[in-house]
């Protein structure tokens, strides 16, 4: 005996029902809709569907603008997006309410100090140059950044070099052989490569007669033809300034004597010494004067000058040819 077809059909749909509840299945397994990306960064030189667009599906790898250049970022209209995808039938994209989306052109940067220091190294060690370190460049263009492709690895290599000692000038040519951006164009410098020194200089104004601390010190790079130049710290640190001394200006021997310990017209003791005799009297300081220093001084009592040596602080020494300084003053035995 048939059963009634509407019992039949209902017992089939309670079968499937128990593996799958219905109108559940068909919600799950639908894709979700395709949306669009507010920001993209890109590592090829084209920028395809899936970049600016999630669940793109099986277009996603269809190319349609170009990238911008490396390591730099453009915008793109939505609805310039929107049109270059049409041909491609992805339909009922949600453009999430953007005017555009910002693509970036991922790099490897190259900074400019990276640049100077591969064209001092292939100098270094011929031409006349010392350690790379002590060459300084000066480039007849600005040095910019490189950019090159965030997977191109290894250091610049030296693709032509020449130098002119007698001009000093340079041109070199550099490469990256991982960089298909380097292979088609290498970038090409010139410019002028000066051997230099460590020259020290005072970091802040330094007043007549101050004595220098280490603390006071800074290195500059200067040419090596600067024979003037201090180089040497013991050279300096201790010393004093024979004259006002401004920062970033290279210090030189002229520029520095040794600490004045008797200022003009400053009360000392002058010491007359000749053998089982020591007198001291009172003198003034005509002029100024470091350890060693040989300067005027006035005995107070005979009103006499005298050649001395500066001795100590505040104190100075008379030569025995100056007998005349004992002359009508009052000494005192020691």
């Amino acid at each position: 005996m048939m059963r009634p077809v509407s019992a039949t059909i209902a017992l089939f749909f309670a079968l499937v029902c128990v593996s799958a509840p219905c109108g559940v299945a068909s919600a799950q397994s639908a894709p979700p809709p395709p949306a669009l990306r507010a920001s993209a960064t890109v590592t090829s030189e084209v920028v395809r569907i899936g970049d600016l667009v999630e669940n793109a599906g099986p277009v996603a790898d269809i190319p349609i603008f170009r990238s911008p250049d490396l390591g730099t970022t453009g915008a793109v209209s939505t609805d310039r997006i929107v049109e270059a995808i049409r041909p491609h039938q992805l339909i009922g994209i949600d453009t999430r309410g953007l005017a555009q989306v910002m693509v970036t052109r991922a790099s490897r940067a190259i900074a400019p100090d990276e640049i100077s220091a591969r064209i001092a190294k292939a100098l270094a060690g011929q031409f006349g140059f010392g350690d790379a370190r002590n060459i300084q460049l000066n480039f007849d263009r600005e040095v910019r950044m490189l950019q090159v492709e965030p997977d191109a690895t290894g250091e610049l290599q030296v693709l032509s070099l020449s130098y002119d000692p007698r001009s000093a000038r340079f041109d070199v040519s550099l490469g990256l052989p991982s960089s298909a951006e380097m292979r088609r164009q290498a970038p090409h410098y010139t410019g002028t490569a000066i051997a230099t020194i460590d020259a020290l200089a005072v970091n802040h104004p330094i007043e007549r007669g101050q004595v220098i601390k280490a603390s006071d010190i800074v290195v500059l790079r200067r040419p090596k033809a600067d024979l003037t130049a201090i180089t040497d710290m013991n050279a300096v640190v201790g010393l004093a300034a024979r004259r006002a001394l401004q920062p970033n200006r290279p210090l030189a021997a002229n520029d520095l004597m040794k600490p004045e310990i008797v200022a003009r017209n400053d009360t000392v003791t002058l010491v007359y010494q000749v053998p089982g005799v020591t007198l001291t009297l009172r003198g003034q300081a005509q002029e100024a004067g470091a350890l060693g220093d040989t300067i005027s001084v006035l005995n107070v009592e005979s009103k006499r000058v005298v050649q001395a040596v500066v001795s100590g602080p505040d104190r100075v020494t008379v030569s025995p040819v100056a007998t005349r300084l004992v002359d009508n003053a009052t000494a005192t035995p020691q």
